[in-house]
C-alpha cells in the first residue's frame, strides 16, 4: 500500500494551490529540470531570478515533494563534521570555503522563506551530536579541533547536565552544539518552493516522468505523452539516477532512512527538555536523529535499514516503515516520558548514499547541455540549496566559485558490482548492529571493524575498475 510520508500529506492538506497539469504535447524550453523536489525547485528559482526571461520547465514523476524532499527528517544541517573528507577529496581552501557555503545555506533558505512567507515551521535553534555508549566517546574530538584550527568552528562541548537538558535525555553521555542548523517541516518547505518557482513564471508538470533522454544536441527529454526540446537540461532525480542512468548504478546505494512521528504530546516533551527545534543524532554508523515539532510531536529516525539490490526503487520506500514498532521502542528508550504517547504515522524512503558521502555533479556523458547532481547521502536539505547554486550557474552559463569547484568531477569512487555489494552490504549491516548493540550494553564487539574495513576495501579497488 503506498502512502504519503507525514510531512507531505500535512503540508498537501493545507496547500490550496492546483495540481500542475501532465505534459501531453511536444514543446521547447531554455532550460528543462526534471525533478520537482528541492534540488530541481532551487535550480529554477535560481535561475529565474537570475535570468528573469529565461523560459524554465520542470517536469515531476509524482508531486513536488514526492521524493526525499517531502519524507526527510527535515533537519537542515552543515558539511561541518565531514571538514576531513572535503579536506581529503578537495584540498584545504576548497573545504574551508564548502563548510563556510552549507553554513550561508541555511542563512540563505532562512532568509528566502521570509521574504516569500513560507511557513515551513523554520527553526534555526542548532543541533547536538552526542555520543550514546562509552565507545562513541571522544568520537567528534578531531574534527572540531580541525575546525578550529582554520577558524571555521561552529560547536562547544556541553557539560553532561546541559546536554542532557538540551537533548531531552539522559541517554546522552557526551555532546558537542553548534547553533548553525535548523528544523523544518520539509513537506511545507517544498510546496512553497513550488508556490515561489510558479509565481516566478516556471512551468511545471505534475504527474510527468522522464522515459528517455535521446542522445543529440539540443537534448530531448521523453515523456509518456510528449517531448521536450530543450537548450539545456538538469537531471535532478537524487535516487531515481541508477536506475536511470545505468553509468549512475555503482556510484550510489539506496538505502531507507525510517521515520516515525507521535501525537501531540507537549506536556511530555516539556518535562523532558526538548520542546525547542534543536535536532539531536548520535555518533552511530547508521544515526538515531530526533526534534520536535511546533505542535509538540516527536519525530525520530534511524539509517541504514533497507538495502537495495542494484540501485532499484522498492515498493518499500513509499510504504508505513516495516521497523515502526523498533523505531517506537528506541524513541521510547530515549525519551521515557512519552512512553504512553501514541505514535501517529511511520514512513520511510529513499537515501542516495554515495562512497564519499557527498553529492557530486557533472556534465551526462560529457555533453556540454546536460548536467546532473545526486548522491546526498541523507543530507539534503541545506545542501540541495547549494546544489541548486550549482546547477543554475552550469545552466547559465557562469563561470564563479560553483562551476570551478571540484564538486563538479562527477563520482569519486563506486561501489562494487552486484551481488557483491548487496551481499556485502547486508553483511556490514548486520556487523554494524552486533557492534552498536555489544557497545550499547557495554561488551566488546567481535571484529566488525575489520568487516568494515574490506567492505571499504573492495569499494575502493572497484573504484580503480
Amino acid at each position: 500500500m503506498e502512502q504519503r510520508p507525514y510531512w507531505l500529506w500535512q503540508a498537501l492538506a493545507t496547500d490550496d494551490g492546483d495540481p500542475a497539469p501532465a505534459l501531453v504535447s511536444d514543446t521547447r524550453a531554455q532550460l528543462c529540470i526534471i525533478g520537482g523536489g528541492f534540488t530541481g525547485l532551487w535550480t529554477a528559482i535560481l535561475a529565474k531570478q537570475a535570468r528573469p526571461d529565461l523560459d524554465v520547465l520542470v517536469l515531476e514523476a509524482d508531486v513536488c515533494g514526492g521524493g526525499a524532499s517531502g519524507r526527510n527528517g527535515g533537519c537542515a544541517l552543515t558539511w561541518s563534521t565531514k571538514f576531513f573528507t572535503l579536506q581529503r577529496l578537495f584540498g584545504d581552501a576548497e573545504a574551508v570555503r564548502l563548510v563556510r557555503a552549507s553554513e550561508q545555506a541555511l542563512l540563505d533558505i532562512e532568509a528566502f522563506c521570509a521574504e516569500h512567507s513560507i511557513d515551513c515551521e523554520w527553526r534555526r535553534h542548532g543541533t547536538l551530536f552526542t555520543a550514546t555508549s562509552q565507545a562513541q566517546l571522544g568520537a567528534s574530538d578531531a574534527v572540531v579541533a580541525a575546525l578550529e584550527a582554520h577558524g571555521i568552528n561552529s560547536w562547544q562541548k556541553m557539560p553532561p547536565h546541559e546536554l542532557q537538558r538540551r537533548a531531552g535525555s539522559r541517554a546522552h553521555l557526551e555532546g558537542w552544539y553548534s547553533p548553525v542548523a535548523a528544523s523544518v517541516q520539509p513537506g511545507k518547505l517544498v510546496r512553497g518552493l513550488r508556490r515561489v518557482a510558479l509565481g516566478l513564471g516556471v512551468q511545471l508538470h505534475e504527474g510527468t516522468p522522464m522515459r528517455g533522454l535521446e542522445e543529440g544536441s539540443p537534448p530531448v527529454v521523453r515523456t509518456p505523452h510528449g517531448k521536450v526540446t530543450a537548450d539545456r537540461v538538469v537531471i535532478a532525480i537524487n535516487a531515481w539516477m541508477a536506475s536511470s542512468f545505468r553509468e549512475f548504478e555503482r556510484s550510489i546505494a539506496i538505502v531507507s532512512s525510517d521515520m516515525v512521528i507521535t501525537e501531540p504530546a507537549a506536556a511530555a516533551l516539556a518535562a523532558s527538555g526538548l520542546d525547542g527545534g534543536i535536532s539531536v543524532l548520535d555518533s552511530r554508523i547508521f544515526v538515531h536523529y530526533y526534534r520536535s515539532t511546533p505542535d509538540g510531536r516527536l519525530m525520530f529516525g534511524k539509517g541504514g535499514n533497507t538495502f537495495a539490490y542494484g540501485g532499484r526503487m522498492l515498493p518499500v520506500f513509499n510504504q508505513p516503515s516495516p521497523y515502526r514498532e523498533e523505531l517506537a521502542g528506541r524513541l521510547r528508550g530515549f525519551i521515557p516520558e512519552l512512553a504512553g504517547t501514541p505514535i501517529a504515522a511511520s514512513w520511510n524512503g529513499a537515501s542516495d548514499r554515495s562512497v564519499t558521502g557527498l553529492p557530486f555533479f557533472g556534465c551526462l556523458r560529457g555533453r556540454p547541455d546536460v548536467f546532473y547532481g545526486f548522491g546526498y547521502s541523507g543530507n539534503g536539505v541545506g545542501p540541495s540549496r547549494m546544489g541548486g547554486e550549482l546547477l543554475s550557474s552550469l545552466a547559465l552559463g557562469l563561470d564563479n566559485e560553483w562551476t570551478r569547484s571540484p564538486l563538479l568531477r562527477g563520482p569519486l569512487g563506486r561501489f562494487p558490482p552486484e551481488p557483491i555489494r548487496y551481499v556485502g552490504s547486508l553483511m556490514v549491516r548486520n556487523a554494524i548492529r552486533r557492534k552498536e548493540a555489544a557497545e550499547d550494553s557495554g561488551r566488546r564487539p567481535f571484529l566488525p571493524d575489520v568487516m568494515l574495513s574490506r567492505f571499504a576495501a573492495a569499494a575502493g579497488k572497484a573504484d580503480k575498475a
